[in-house]
């Protein structure tokens, strides 16, 4: 029986998109230890007070590219913080999972490869129609009220950023080297199957 580990991402963070691109470097060893990893979108605005459209400047941008060069991937990030409700909720309202998987994947590369805006419904609607979905309000509205949920119920966890992978009660953040993460989920899945 697998163990799962939500990872709580906001498709605006470049950290995110950095653990995004690099996690698939773990599968062998999530298919070994029988991890699955569950992306659980959370506003981050919403959880740290931060103003939606406000620049990324100075520290917290020098951070971000550091990480992102530290581990090899390239990316263009964005000059603000994008509001990204509308689009994880969309993600939200696939519930076939290999669907909400490509939207997540097409939402990154759209903002970290190609410098698009996610914070416009015809961009959301552009991108919608290049996986051949439809981009319905209603659904985004529903969308809206599980993400808000969501996000409340990672602040109870006390999930404080994102990436954070909810290894139970422990909410680990950041994005640590493929070998840290090796050893980390390693002694977790050892762990919690020690305790059945």
């Amino acid at each position: 029986m697998s163990l799962r580990v939500p990872v709580h991402y906001d498709v605006a963070s470049t950290l995110c998109y950095v653990a995004h691109r690099t996690l698939p470097r773990l599968a062998e060893t999530l298919h070994e230890l029988e991890i699955e990893l569950v992306w659980q979108p959370l506003d981050l605005a919403r959880l740290l007070g931060w103003r939606r459209g406000g620049p990324i400047e100075g520290h917290r941008r020098q951070n971000a590219l550091a990480v992102a060069e530290e581990f090899g991937v390239a990316l263009r990030m964005p000059s603000h913080w994008l509001d990204s409700r509308r689009a994880m909720a969309f993600g939200l309202a696939q519930r076939n999972p290999a669907v909400a998987a490509s939207w997540r994947e097409r939402v990154f590369s759209a903002v970290f490869e190609e410098g698009r805006s996610i914070d416009r419904d015809d961009e959301l609607a552009r991108l919608a129609r290049e996986l051949g979905l439809t981009l319905d309000p209603a659904a985004i509205d529903a969308g809206l009220d599980e993400l808000a949920r969501l996000t409340e119920q990672a602040r109870d966890a006390e999930v404080t950023g994102v990436p954070t992978f909810q290894l139970g009660a422990w909410p680990l953040g950041g994005i640590q080297s493929d070998e840290t993460m090796r050893s980390i989920l390693g002694r977790w899945a050892d762990r919690q199957r020690r305790l059945r």
